[in-house]
C-alpha cells in the first residue's frame, strides 16, 4: 500500500518525532516501505535577511544539520529499515510538501503538538497546512 514514507523531524524538538517515528517504523515494516527523514532549514537567503549572516552561513548550517540528521538516523532508525536523509529549505509546511514531491512519497507521517505559539495563531499549525496542501495521504500522530 505504501512504498515511501516521509517523516518530518525537527532535530531541536523531540515532540516532532517521539510519537511519529515509532508509527512510521511500524508502517515501513508492515508495507516494506522506505523511510525518508526530512529536516527543514529556515530560508535565510531572502534579500532582507541574507545580509545579516556571514557568506558561508548557509553551507555551514546545512552541513551541521546533515551531521545531526545522520546521527539521529544512526541512533534511532533500526538497520532493517531502508532510510534516506532529506534536507530542504523554506517554511516548514511548504518544505515538507516539496520534499514529499521530490522523493515521490505516498504517505507523510508527522506529529502534531498541542503547544501553541504566536506564529501558530497567525499562520496556522504546520501539520494543518500539510494536510490541506498535500497531494498524498497524511497521518497525524498525537
Amino acid at each position: 500500500m505504501y512504498s515511501k514514507i516521509l517523516l518530518p523531524v525537527d532535530l531541536n524538538e523531540d515532540a516532532s518525532w517521539s510519537k511519529a517515528l515509532p508509527t512510521a517504523l511500524t508502517l515501513c515494516r508492515t508495507f516494506g516501505a522506505s523511510l525518508h527523514v526530512v529536516t527543514v532549514l529556515p530560508d535565510v537567503q531572502m534579500p532582507m535577511v541574507g545580509g545579516f549572516f556571514p557568506e558561508d552561513f548557509v553551507d555551514k548550517a546545512r552541513e551541521a544539520v546533515s551531521d545531526a540528521q545522520h546521527a539521529f538516523i544512526r541512533d534511532r532508525v533500526p538497520e532493517d529499515i531502508q532510510v534516506q536523509s532529506v534536507i530542504v529549505d523554506g517554511s516548514p509546511w511548504e518544505a515538507i510538501i516539496k520534499a514529499s514531491r521530490k522523493v515521490e512519497a505516498d504517505l507523510i507521517v508527522m506529529a502534531s503538538h498541542t503547544k501553541r505559539k504566536f506564529t501558530d495563531y497567525v499562520l496556522g499549525p504546520n501539520a494543518e497546512h500539510v494536510v490541506h496542501h498535500s497531494k498524498v495521504s497524511v497521518m497525524i500522530v498525537r
